[in-house]
């Protein structure tokens, strides 16, 4: 059983990173589609497989990787464990929980609660941060119209 058929992903990549549509390939992309469908990198691509996070990538006869829409999907979910800045370290393990199979459920379950608990912690640090911004930028702003309506011309 691949990473892809046992995993019971559910995220929505109907289009890719930009708005792309999937690629027009039957279920078997090549890595230069891929490249262009999720916007990574093929070594990005060949590197997420040498370290167990995208595992078993079927290929031609000739060696050629061939993903397939799973796989998509599942690209789809590393992309957002990416952007909440997961350790690549945690993403790989929750990689292996999922290859092996069901019972690891609650360790998946804890890793990605854990998770979830530091990327709140960092929304509200960025809301924070956000604040002080909004504040220096109306401070900036509210400044410069009192100079401009004290400025002789």
């Amino acid at each position: 059983m691949t990473l892809m058929e046992s995993a019971p992903v559910k995220v929505r990549t109907c289009a890719g990173r930009g708005g792309h549509p999937r690629p027009s390939g039957q279920d078997g992309y090549t890595i230069s589609e891929v490249v262009a469908h999720t916007g990574l990198t093929a070594h990005t691509l060949r590197w997420y497989e040498r370290i167990g996070l995208m595992p078993h990538v079927d290929r031609t006869h000739t060696g050629q990787r061939r993903f397939t829409n799973r796989d998509l999907d599942w690209l789809g979910l590393v992309g957002k464990l990416r952007l909440t800045g997961m350790p690549v370290a945690d993403m790989v393990r929750y990689a292996e929980l999922v290859r092996e199979g069901e019972h690891t459920f609650a360790e998946r379950e804890e890793l990605l609660t854990t998770h979830r608990a530091n990327v709140r912690e960092r929304i509200a640090e960025l809301q924070s941060t956000l604040e002080v911004l909004d504040f220096k930028i109306d401070v900036y702003a509210e400044a410069r119209r009192a100079s401009e309506r004290f400025d002789p011309v």
